[in-house]
Parts: C-alpha cells; sequence; structure tokens
C-alpha cells in the first residue's frame, strides 16, 4: 500500500477560519488607526520600520508555535497571531506592486480582498478534495487520544475518536486496540461551549424546525430571487447614473457617438456579465429546489461564489465602501449557505460500511 505523507487535521477548520478573520480584522483595524492618527511613522529622516516587519515578525512566532508544541492550544494561539501578521503584511500590499510605493494604490483594496478569497478557497479545496482516507480517520482519532495521556479527554472527543475508527478497517488490531483505551478511559465534563458553539447549535435547531415546513422553499427562492433584483438595481444605478447610459444610449440610436470619454468600460461590461451568470444559477436553483434541495441550494451557493469572486472586486476598485456592504452581505449569505448544505449532507449520509483499506 503507498504510504500517505501528509495528513489532515479534521478539526482544523476552526482555526483555519480565526486565521483568515484574524487578517481581515488586522487589514481594517491598521487602517483604521492610520486614519484617526494622521498615518504615523515609526522611524527617523532616513528609516522607516514598516508594519509589514511586525506582521512578518508576528507570522515568525506562529510558525515556531506551530513547531515547537503538541495539541490544538498552540494552534489557535498561531492562527490568531499568523492571521493578525499576515493581515499587517498584506495591507502593505501597495508598496510593492507601484514603482513609487504608493501605500494608497486604489487597487490596494480589491488584491488584498482577492488574496482572502483564494486562500479561503484554497483551505475548502484542502479540506475537501480527495475524500478523507482511513488512515487520516485513525490519525486524527489517535489526536484525540492525546487527551488521554493528560487526563482531559471529555465526551465530545470521546466520541468523535470512536466516530472516526469507526471509517477505518475494524479488523486491524490497532483500531480494536484504540477503541478498547477509549472505553476505558474517564472523562471529564465538556467545557461550557463558547458563543460560536452556542450560536451554531441554535441554528441547527432552527434549521431542523423550519427545514421541512411548507413554505420554506418558497421564501429560500424568494430570498435569492429578491437580492438579485436588489443587486441588478444597485449595478443599475452605478452605472446608468454614473456614466449617463440614457445619454450614450440616445446618441447612439443617432449615430452621433463619436467621443472616447463616454465609452463602455471593460470593467462595467465584465460586470454585467458576470451578474447574468449569477443569475443563470439562481434561475437553475429555483428550478431544482423542488426535485433536489441540495442541488438547488448549491446553485445558489455557485451564485454568491461569482459575486465573491468576481463582482466584488470589480465593484471594489469603482466604490469601496458600497463594496464593502455587498461583500458582507455575501458572505453572510454563504456562510448560511455552507451551513444550510452541511445539514442536507448529513442527512442524507448513508450508515458507515467499513472500508478494507488499512490505516
Amino acid at each position: 500500500m503507498k504510504r500517505q505523507r501528509v495528513i489532515r487535521d479534521f478539526e482544523a477548520g476552526g482555526n483555519l477560519d480565526l486565521f483568515l478573520v484574524t487578517s481581515v480584522a488586522a487589514v481594517l483595524l491598521i487602517r483604521l488607526f492610520l486614519q484617526l492618527t494622521g498615518y504615523p511613522q515609526l522611524g527617523n529622516d532616513s528609516l522607516h520600520i514598516a508594519h509589514m516587519l511586525w506582521g512578518g515578525l508576528l507570522m515568525l512566532v506562529a510558525v515556531v508555535i506551530l513547531l515547537s508544541f503538541i495539541g490544538r492550544g498552540g494552534h489557535k494561539l498561531a492562527a490568531i497571531l499568523g492571521g493578525a501578521g499576515f493581515g499587517a503584511f498584506i495591507d502593505e500590499v501597495g508598496k510593492f506592486v507601484t514603482q513609487d510605493n504608493d501605500y494608497f494604490f486604489r487597487p490596494t483594496p480589491s488584491i488584498i480582498y482577492i488574496v482572502m478569497i483564494l486562500t479561503y478557497l484554497g483551505i475548502r479545496w484542502i479540506h475537501t478534495r480527495p475524500p478523507r482516507s482511513p488512515i487520516e480517520y485513525f490519525v486524527n482519532a489517535l489526536q484525540e487520544v492525546q487527551q488521554i495521556a493528560v487526563g482531559d479527554l471529555d465526551s465530545r472527543e470521546r466520541e468523535r475518536a470512536l466516530s472516526y475508527l469507526a471509517r477505518c478497517n475494524s479488523s486491524n488490531p490497532l483500531v480494536a486496540g484504540l477503541q478498547r483505551v477509549i472505553h476505558g478511559s474517564d472523562v471529564v465534563d465538556p467545557p461550557n461551549p463558547n458563543l460560536v458553539s452556542r450560536v451554531r447549535n441554535r441554528a441547527r435547531d432552527f434549521y431542523r424546525s423550519i427545514g421541512e415546513k411548507r413554505w420554506f422553499t418558497g421564501v429560500v427562492v424568494a430570498f435569492f430571487v429578491g437580492q438579485l433584483v436588489v443587486q441588478m438595481l444597485h449595478l443599475f444605478v452605478l452605472l446608468v447614473f454614473d456614466k449617463s447610459w440614457f445619454n450614450i444610449l440616445i446618441r447612439r440610436s443617432l449615430d452621433t457617438l463619436g467621443t472616447a470619454s463616454t465609452h463602455i468600460s471593460y470593467s462595467e461590461i465584465s460586470i454585467i456579465a458576470f451578474s447574468s451568470l449569477a443569475a443563470v444559477f439562481v434561475a437553475i436553483g429555483a428550478w431544482q429546489i423542488r426535485h433536489s434541495r441540495l442541488s438547488a441550494f448549491q446553485n445558489f451557493q455557485r451564485s454568491i461564489l461569482v459575486s465573491l469572486f468576481l463582482i466584488q472586486p470589480l465593484m471594489f476598485y469603482r466604490d469601496q465602501w458600497s463594496a464593502l456592504i455587498g461583500l458582507t452581505f455575501d458572505i453572510v449569505v454563504f456562510a448560511a449557505l455552507r451551513f444550510i448544505i452541511e445539514r442536507e449532507q448529513l442527512s442524507a449520509i448513508e450508515p458507515i460500511v467499513p472500508q478494507e483499506e488499512s490505516p
């Protein structure tokens, strides 16, 4: 059997989300602080210590923590420090893509945004492709069992470890031995759920209570059609009234348009094309929802991804504050859709069948 050298941590998602959230928060806080304080500089007439250097220092500390300590407590601390460091680093990207080291380079917010989105999509790809293997389930079960050595195994970690082992080859003696160790170990009371866990549990219960209602699918379709209409009206206001399209169309119809100052830019054409693509996904989802809710929600998610990945960067270049509102809305809707899709996928899971590949 081919040996698998890179093993994914199934519980890494929370730390990776924390890394990205901390990165975005660092960028926003740095920009706010600099604007409120008049953009002070640390240094003298010949030296300028940019905050990118502090970002590099924080990322260095995060790497040292990851390489020095065992356990998820160190991982969480490294996620916070590394995220803050990466935010401080990427905030100064404008200085390194311009010849005059322009921190206020106009496309900088779009560049930062695209980097964050690409990072998020890359993380999602790592943890979904390829499917989890039996050896990964076994190694992650071992990670949970580490808590036995320090006398800190709680009931949730115990159930999670047993769930992972159930997906391994039960004929392997290591699996059977580890199951006996877990069953024979004392457990401690689980810690009180944090705010994120409480919100997630309440959201799960709320979705269970409304997911089977007859009106649920109609409300979902109406929401996505409505948000698409609002988005198209927003684009109409920005493009038509900012560029005086009514006058442009009239002049074109009279064949008198001859100046380059009133042409429609490629970015505007791209925004219209990408918005049309998002509308196609919404239409497909609305048609599918009566036959397969999972497929419909996945198409609604594709519509939001088109907006996040293709439309919002162009909107950031035109109007940063307006695009920030649209970005926040898209992120909230995407997170809700991700949660709903996970619920739908869990409801369709077949009983676990032991696999023949040994860990």
